[in-house]
């Protein structure tokens, strides 16, 4: 079995993402998952770059809801 290239944590904003796009078809913004998960704004942006960095995400420089996965949804986990 492969490991994960995310924490359980991340897989959940991976998550997130995919089913947020899905349901409003625009990727959300960090404040939405500030709200959902409960977190600073800081932790969110840390987890974007993070994210960004290992290859999972991409974004547009300067587009706002411009957050895309690389990833496919068999490779995530269920939204908790």
């Amino acid at each position: 079995m492969t490991a994960k290239p995310y924490t359980d944590k991340q897989g959940q904003y991976l998550a997130f993402i995919y089913y947020y796009t899905k349901i409003n078809r625009r990727a959300p913004a960090e404040a939405d998952m500030e709200r959902y998960f409960r977190v600073t704004p800081q932790s969110v942006h840390q987890m974007v770059l993070t994210r960004e960095s290992k290859r999972l995400i991409e974004r547009t420089p300067g587009m706002a809801r411009s957050i895309r996965l690389l990833i496919q949804r068999e490779d995530l986990p269920d939204l908790d």
